[in-house]
Parts: C-alpha cells; structure tokens; sequence
C-alpha cells in the first residue's frame, strides 16, 4: 500500500515537472518564477521546488536575474530523438488509418526542386481508385498535394493564401481529369514543411463529399505526425 501511494506521488511529481517544461513556448526567451507558476497553475513553493529539480539534470538554466530558461538537456534529446528518428516508421502507419477512415488512397508528398515525390503511399481497397507509386514524381503547381507544399513554402498568391488559413487544398480535375484530392502540411521542428498528406481518388466520388469534412480527418492526423516530428500544430 505504501509503496502504491509512493508510485503515483512519483507520478504525479514526474507529470507536474513536464508540465513546467511545457510551460515555456517558441517565442520565449526565459520565464520568470511567477510567469511559470500562472501557466501552469501551481503555487510558487512548489514550481520553485520543481523547477529547481530540473535545474539540476539540466531541464533548465536559472539566470543571474532569477528567471529561468531552458537548459542544455532537451536540446541533447532532440538531437537524440533525430538521429534515431525515422519517417518511414510514422508515416505509414498515419497513412493506413486515413485510408481506412476516408476508404480513399492516401500519400505523402515531399518537394524535390520543382516537382513533389510520393514517399509513402497506402492504396484504396477500393476497385476503382487513384492509383499513385512511391516514388512517383507528379507536378508541383498541380493537385491538392502540391498546392499546400507551395503554400507553405512562400508561394504568394491568393490561392496559397487561401491555403495557408484553411490548412488544406482540395484540387478537382488538375492531374487527371477524373482525379480529385484532399491535401494538409505536415511540420517539423522550427515549423518546417515536412510534406504534405493527401488523400485522392476518383473524382465523382470526392465530389459527393465534403473536402472540409475529409481536411478534418487529415488535420487530426497531421497534427499527431507533426507533433511526432517535434512540430507545433498551428493554433495549438
């Protein structure tokens, strides 16, 4: 029993101090001891225990003014964490569940110069589909996929604008006249374009649907392999 009780408050001791460390946001440079504690929602006794904890693994640096600011340690993770990190091992699984969810073929597309690379592909189990190879280099000013891997690389125009705030592009008939897709970023560290997941199939049928519908599907998904790839989800 007590060493039941001992487990959860490690738990809980463990889950408060990445609360702290989740505290801190890309634009901030260090936090004061009572910025911390209001964001976190923890008195200052206790945000100072915690945070003096992580000071000493190297969580976080105290600076000579009493504020706080991220230490060596995570950086040294990250690194870690990349090095070790592998997109093939994400993305497909991502993949299998859009296609299982929309009963469409599903990709992700990457920029190479001035076309956009299928690098994984999860095909429709359905007879009639759009049938896309890894590998496949397909045009970058045309279809869902590619609109968005413009978009989000500075492309301006209001077309890309328009992009940029709904997170996603939906093309009918720019491909193959009979092709339609539904395309959303993926980002990665520093907001990166990582690439684009899209899901495409038979024109008739996407137009029976509704593209925000299916961009819903994709933003759920996306957001999760952004987070993976250490990114921030817009508006997260």
């Amino acid at each position: 029993m007590g060493e039941t009780m001992a487990n959860e408050g490690g738990v809980a001791a463990v889950e408060r101090a990445l609360t702290i460390l989740d505290a801190f946001r890309e634009s901030d440079q260090s936090l004061t001891l009572t910025e911390i504690s209001k964001r976190v929602g923890f008195y200052k006794s206790t945000t100072l225990r915690l945070a003096e904890s992580l000071e000493k693994f190297g969580y976080l640096r105290r600076l000579e003014d009493g504020a706080f600011r991220l230490g060596p340690k995570p950086l040294f993770l990250g690194s870690l964490y990349q090095r070790h990190f592998r997109l093939a091992e994400f993305v497909p699984p991502v993949l299998r569940q859009i296609a299982a969810e929309l009963n469409e073929g599903a990709s992700f597309f990457v920029r190479e110069s001035d076309q956009r690379v299928c690098v994984h592909r999860v095909e429709s189990a359905r007879a009639i589909r759009d049938v896309i190879h890894e590998g496949m280099r397909l045009p970058l000013e045309l279809g869902a996929a590619g609109h968005v891997i413009m978009a989000f690389g500075g492309q301006p125009g209001a077309r890309y604008d328009q992009v940029r705030r709904d997170l996603f592009s939906a093309s009918f008939g720019e491909r193959d006249p009979e092709i339609a897709a539904v395309a959303s970023p993926v980002f990665a560290v520093g907001g990166r374009l990582a690439g684009a997941l899209s899901v495409s199939g038979p024109r008739y049928r996407f137009e029976q649907a509704d593209p925000r519908q299916m961009a819903e599907v994709l933003h759920r998904h996306c957001a999760a392999l952004t987070g993976a790839l250490g990114g921030v989800w817009p508006g997260r």
